[in-house]
């Protein structure tokens, strides 16, 4: 492994989350498929659900060719499973089909502190359709002009707070957009 390589940082992170480390990390394995680590992020949540607990894992990976999306969550017991289960996907999108990567920073008025981040990638698996009825300048105009709307890619977006997640966690998000961003810039387009 070169020295670029952070794989043995990402799985050790993993591990420290301690959310199914051996489930988590099989997945990346998989979906990293024995290239190097670049960057990553990982970001285990709680979630409140009125009378429990219900946790869930993101991890990033940035390898050479391609970025790899992953999640982990924890299911109750339904109709094909009756006992809870947890589920990991792993998404590998190919570098030359990223389109955009969206990073939005919040900071403090008053301290100019970081307090969030807001990653977006897109890839063009999924889009988000937002319309509205469109109108005419004429005011007193009462015919349907069917409607306006614009379609924005959404395929992944993960938010990070100081708060919530500590100021290094934010940052950690921002160094993955940074060096995504770069990869990006440097790979051929795929079939555009």
């Amino acid at each position: 492994m070169s020295s670029l390589d952070r794989s043995d940082d990402l799985f050790a992170e993993i591990s420290r989350a301690g959310y199914y480390p051996e489930i988590v990390a099989a997945g990346i394995r998989d979906a990293v498929a024995g290239e190097q680590t670049h960057a990553f992020v990982v970001h285990h949540e709680p979630t409140f659900d009125r009378e429990e607990i219900r946790r869930h894992m993101t991890v990033l990976v940035l390898t050479p060719s391609r970025v790899i999306v992953a999640h982990t969550d924890e299911h109750p017991g339904d109709d094909l499973l009756p006992r809870p289960y947890t589920s990991t996907t792993a998404e590998a999108v190919a570098l030359s089909r990223v389109r955009s990567v969206l990073v939005t920073r919040m900071v403090a008025a008053h301290s100019q502190q970081l307090e969030e981040a807001v990653m977006t990638i897109s890839w063009g698996a999924i889009s988000r359709v937002e319309l509205e009825p469109a109108r005419c300048d004429d005011p007193s105009c009462e015919a349907d002009h069917g409607y306006s709307g614009s379609v924005t890619g959404d395929d992944f977006t993960l938010r990070l707070s100081s708060a919530a997640d500590g100021g290094a966690a934010v940052e950690q998000l921002l160094e993955f957009a940074r060096q995504l961003s770069a990869a990006t810039t440097h790979v051929a387009p795929a079939g555009r």
